[in-house]
């Protein structure tokens, strides 16, 4: 599928973006951008999804949301010891839950048997270095080179596991299941998409990346919107 490239402003009425039919929506992020999160809530209405699997959750903590929960930031905040995990203040992602009323999953954690996803193989030379290049960077350029076979490697896993639950969840739930995760896991190439290819090349998956204006990786949709104020992310490594 050509991808879909759309520049994305604060102001994008509801329900301005459609997208095509799937089985698993894979629909990623900048963790810290706000609009972000705010297009991730109306892809998930316009979706009505069976189930929403959360990168960020573990399943433990999914399964304290029950159906009549409220959905609000602090509710869920409290609930989900949200403010102690490290991730963007929860106001950011309740939308997302509100979104639908279809069933919060986690994707942190075990995930069973993750043999069928190739990772005791080696990836090809150029994927590699492309994926080593991409933690070095993502780092600041702070990692020893040893450390890059064990960043790569786990980023690996994390796909599969993000695989295995999105494949269970679908089982559990039927289609469509929409995974919340970041761009480097919603990538087509070598993310989500393409664990969930190996083990399924059955099933309709769309990829949607989202960034602030960069070239981003592979995706059958790609959005841009503005980047929030930060702070220089690289004052921790030095």
């Amino acid at each position: 599928m050509r991808p879909i490239l759309v520049w994305l402003l604060l102001t994008l009425p509801a329900g301005a973006q459609t997208l095509p039919p799937a089985d698993v929506y894979v629909l990623g992020e900048v963790h810290d951008n706000p609009t972000h999160h705010a297009v991730q809530a109306r892809l998930v209405a316009g979706i009505d999804p069976a189930a929403v699997v959360f990168e960020m959750l573990t399943q433990d903590q999914a399964g304290r949301i029950a159906p009549d929960t409220p959905r609000d930031a602090d509710t869920l905040d409290a609930l989900l010891d949200w403010s102690g995990g490290g991730w963007p203040d929860m106001a950011m992602y309740a939308p997302i839950m509100a979104a639908s009323d279809a069933p919060i999953l986690g994707a942190a954690g075990p995930a069973g048997e993750l043999g069928a996803y190739g990772l005791e193989g080696p990836l090809p030379p150029e994927q590699q270095a492309g994926r080593e290049a991409l933690q070095q960077a993502a780092h600041c350029g702070a990692l020893p080179d040893d450390a890059l076979l064990r960043f790569v490697a786990r980023q690996r896993a994390m796909d599969a596991r993000f695989a295995a639950h999105v494949l269970r969840a679908l089982k559990d739930h039927g289609p469509p299941v929409v995974l919340i995760a970041g761009n480097g896991h919603a990538r087509a190439d070598w993310g989500v998409p393409a664990a969930i290819a190996r083990v399924r090349p059955d099933l309709r998956v769309v990829s949607v990346v989202q960034g602030e204006g960069e070239e981003m990786p592979p995706a059958d949709v790609i959005l841009h919107a503005p980047a929030p104020e930060r702070g220089d992310p690289c004052v921790a490594f030095r």
